[in-house]
């Protein structure tokens, strides 16, 4: 089904579309399969690639900074995923001290490209050790005249294989409140997602080594773990990361044959897991494709949060100058919105 749901149609033809910290394109295809022509930019070469070669749409190959020259001026939608390390429970935690914090350049660009709705993506990290610095964000854009909807969104609600919470962030102008995708009236399990994938033996496959499996024994001991973390056909799977799909870890995705021997995913099991097409291909070397699939927004998830934020950008009441300023105080007076 999602071979043909996730293909890019551009019936939004004179919408802009900037996709900023674009990664390898999860974002930018559910955007594309619900009508928008995506423009990214992304400092790593080969996910760029990937990005064009997939969407056919420009991607630059950039590293992005405060008062960067975008090459489209009339900007009408900011999408995109700030790096996420600085916030991340799997991170050092440095928060806005980290040089990739990605914020400042992504709050630039909207005080000057003044689109009229946006987006970003982040990890749940930001709401609750790094709150301070969200509320911190958040008041930024607010004072810009944005009012903001934001919800913490577990992917496996909304008929993605995985369970991977990740916080979404919504800004626009509308008199109406935002309004986030349904979630999916069942849960879809991992044999569902993989199938015919699960039990063979791709070529070049690695297995755990017996090392590999005592180091996995002790990790899950040390971590109170009651059932292996293996992949399982008959649940979801766990948050697929870069860590625990390209390294070597006690955590990493595996696959447990029927005749006991362990092998780790291979890219394509990976990236059915995050919701992409067979049809999408992934550039780079091994490791590049899995930190690809493991830095990415799920397509699907992405594809329904765009006709969120179609409708909402579609929409005709709009808050005047007066009433944005009004709120604004409200703001203000209460210094915070949660």
């Amino acid at each position: 089904m999602l071979n043909k749901v996730l293909s890019p149609v551009h019936t939004e033809k004179d919408v802009n579309v900037l996709d900023l910290f674009a990664g390898c394109g999860g974002l930018a295809l559910g955007f594309e399969a619900a009508g928008f022509k995506t423009i990214g930019f992304e400092m790593e070469a080969v996910y760029a690639e990937t990005y064009r070669n997939n969407l056919n749409s420009e991607c630059f190959a950039t590293k992005l900074y405060d008062g960067f020259d975008y090459p489209i001026k009339n900007v009408d939608i900011i999408i995109g995923g700030p790096p996420c390390q600085p916030f991340s429970v799997g991170g050092y935690q440095n928060g806005v001290n980290d040089s990739r914090n990605g914020f400042p350049i992504f709050i630039d660009a909207i005080q000057r490209l003044k689109p009229k709705v946006w987006m970003f993506e982040n990890v749940r990290g930001l709401l609750y050790t790094n709150k301070w610095y969200f509320e911190h964000v958040v008041k930024e854009l607010h004072d810009l005249g944005y009012i903001i909807d934001y919800q913490l969104l577990n992917a496996v609600n909304y008929g993605i294989p995985q369970n991977r919470e990740r916080l979404f962030v919504f800004g626009h102008k509308s008199k109406s409140k935002f309004m986030f995708p349904k979630r999916s009236p069942r849960k879809i399990n991992a044999g569902e997602a993989v199938g015919d994938l699960m039990y063979t033996v791709p070529e070049n496959s690695k297995f755990l080594t017996k090392t590999m499996d005592d180091y996995v024994a002790r990790y899950e001991k040390a971590s109170d773990c009651i059932n292996p973390r293996d992949l399982y056909p008959d649940r979801p799977a766990r948050t697929l990361t870069c860590r625990n799909l390209a390294g070597a870890t006690g955590d990493m995705h595996r696959v447990r044959l029927p005749d006991g021997r362990r092998r780790r995913l291979s890219v394509r099991e990976a990236a059915r897991l995050q919701s992409f097409p067979d049809w999408f291909v992934f550039h780079g070397n091994e490791s590049q494709q899995f930190n690809q699939i493991g830095n990415a927004v799920p397509p699907y998830l992405a594809y329904q949060l765009a006709l969120s934020l179609k409708e909402c950008y579609h929409s005709q009441e709009f808050l005047t100058e007066t009433e944005i300023r009004e709120r604004k105080m409200i703001f203000d007076q209460t210094l915070t919105l949660f």
